[in-house]
């Protein structure tokens, strides 16, 4: 088989590699149908990952199970099926807590895409071996478009999270969102979807702030320092100077949810912080956890995600079009 390979800044080739086979019962071989790069995948194409290449990316998509070991029941050949970013086992005392990000049962941040915690490939690959099938694999509910879909994996699950349970215990809260991808335009949707009061989007891309504005809300091209208005805050831009910004304009007792990567130092203002009374939560996503709600969501008719797809690309184009700037490409296998 083939796996799509990062090998340089704005690089990537298909490399061979044997094809994965299920190695115990509980596991199951899947193929991609729907893949798309997650808004940390722009930035290693750019250049500013922490991890040197080569290895195969990817994390979001939307695939159909090929084959599964004896002792799966959850899905079956033929099934479309959701596949989480991170490895994770469903049976040790953190993932039956909801980390499924933290799983006991496999190295520290094991995923896919990127060799952090092993190397498991990466979900643009012609096949993917997936352990722990029955706990990772989410069946695709019926009626549901793989290609609105591919961010499941990740950023769509993640965007539910970031606003959702918030929104539900701060009914019409009013919400800010600091972004620069497809995370803050899914959470524009989704807040508005669920209640908020008054949704701000800030983005320096006219398009983005365009695709915000079809979800309902006001924009801006940058953000200035509004003491005390929103009650719930996303940022996610991976950079600290933003995230400073965005604390400075919650209310007393707001929260912010930070979902960007931020692998450069910063600092955040922390008395303001301390004398507002500011909740701040800086995580990658135990997402397993979070998928079937935000899948319920999706089908609920309430939130367009397929508005966020950019372009619908040939799987065989992905060695050239991948690295193009792209708000949300999504590549699809045609003979699947």
């Amino acid at each position: 088989m083939r796996e799509l390979t990062y090998v340089a800044k704005r690089t990537v080739e298909w490399r061979e590699a044997p094809d994965p086979r299920v190695q115990s019962a509980g596991e199951a071989i899947v193929a991609p149908v729907a893949a798309t790069p997650c808004d940390v995948d722009s930035s290693i194409l750019a250049g500013h990952g922490f991890i040197d290449p080569p290895f195969a990316l990817g994390h979001e998509c939307v695939a159909r199970v090929v084959e599964t070991g004896d002792t799966v029941t959850a899905v079956a050949p033929g099934d479309l099926v959701v596949v989480p970013w991170s490895i994770n086992c469903g049976d040790c005392g953190r993932c039956r807590s909801g980390l499924t990000a933290h799983c006991e049962a496999v190295p520290y941040m094991a995923m896919y895409g990127a060799p952090i915690g092993g190397s498991w490939g990466g979900l643009f690959s012609d096949l993917v071996r997936v352990p722990y099938a029955d706990a990772m694999l989410v069946p695709l509910p019926t009626g549901l478009d793989p290609v609105a879909m591919a961010s499941a994996s990740d950023n769509w699950s993640l965007a539910w999270r970031l606003v959702a349970p918030h929104l539900n215990s701060r009914p019409g809260a009013r919400v800010l969102v600091v972004a620069r991808g497809s995370i803050g335009l899914y959470v524009c949707d989704i807040a508005r979807a669920l209640g908020a009061s008054e949704v701000l989007y800030v983005d320096p891309d006219a398009e983005h702030r365009r695709l915000a504005r079809e979800f309902g809300a006001a924009t801006a091209e940058s953000l200035e320092s509004v003491p005390q208005r929103y009650d719930i805050a996303v940022e996610a831009t991976g950079r600290v100077d933003q995230l400073a910004l965005t604390v400075k304009c919650l209310a007393p007792e707001g929260i912010c949810e930070s979902a960007g990567n931020h692998f450069r130092p910063g600092e955040l203002p922390l008395l303001d912080m301390y004398l507002t009374g500011v909740t701040l939560r800086i995580a990658r996503d135990n997402v397993r956890a979070h998928i079937p709600n935000a899948l319920d969501l999706a089908a609920s008719g309430k939130v367009t995600p397929e508005k966020v797809v950019s372009h619908v690309i040939d799987w065989e184009d992905l060695p050239t079009a991948l690295p193009e700037t792209h708000l949300k490409p999504v590549f699809v296998r045609a003979d699947n």
